[in-house]
């Protein structure tokens, strides 16, 4: 296999209804399940990530929900409720790749947003582009952007464990990573700070 990018390897570790409920909404391959682990690993350049998914599929138990194939980026999400199951793929892919966890990116925080009393009308945007839960009008919106992409997930994973909030979109793939989630100003303040924590502690290659 030729010299690859490692951009996002993450972990989760204990999906959240919400989050595997967004994912069977857009996972083309089988559909996780809350209290599964997870694996998201993406590559550059795009095309290698089916070679990485042969060998996780054929080494592990672990299961496919996700496999995005662009010329630029290719992405990958594994889950089972056998967390060891989960790490021996994420082992195997890397020893393919002749990497280690530490060659990863390192999560980069570009867009961080709060606004609170929402417009009818701008939650009418927003619910209309939107594949998980709804935002109601004078609730608080907080958006994040995140590059590489795939770190999305997991600040999402994270939010909901730390508050009630509703989730309303993840974008894990591409030249960046979106989140969107509505809920009150409180719940949303501690959501945001448990995503960002998140972020701010996996390590990996400088980002800048």
């Amino acid at each position: 296999m030729p010299a690859m990018e490692l951009r996002t390897f993450s972990y989760i570790d204990v999906l959240q209804p919400q989050l595997a409920g967004f994912l069977q909404t857009v996972a083309a391959g089988f559909l996780p399940l809350e209290q599964q682990a997870s694996l998201f690993i993406e590559i550059a350049p795009g095309m290698a990530i089916n070679e990485l998914t042969d060998v996780a599929l054929k080494k592990t138990r672990a299961i496919p929900g996700m496999q995005i194939v662009e010329r630029a980026y290719g992405l990958l999400e594994l889950h089972h409720f056998d967390q060891g199951e989960i790490r021996s793929a994420g082992e195997a892919m890397l020893e393919r790749l002749g990497l280690k966890l530490e060659d990863r990116l390192r999560p980069r925080v570009m867009t961080s947003q709060t606004i609170t009393g929402i417009d009818g009308h701008q939650a009418a945007l927003i619910n209309r582009m939107r594949h998980g839960d709804m935002l109601s009008e004078s609730q608080t919106l907080y958006i994040l952007e995140v590059h590489p992409a795939g770190y999305a997930a997991i600040a999402a994973n994270e939010a909901e464990k730390a508050a009630d909030i509703s989730l309303l979109e993840v974008i894990t793939f591409g030249a960046f990573g979106r989140l969107w989630l509505g809920g009150d100003e409180a719940n949303i303040a501690e959501a945001v700070k448990a995503a960002e924590a998140v972020l701010a502690d996996l390590p990996g290659r400088p980002n800048t």
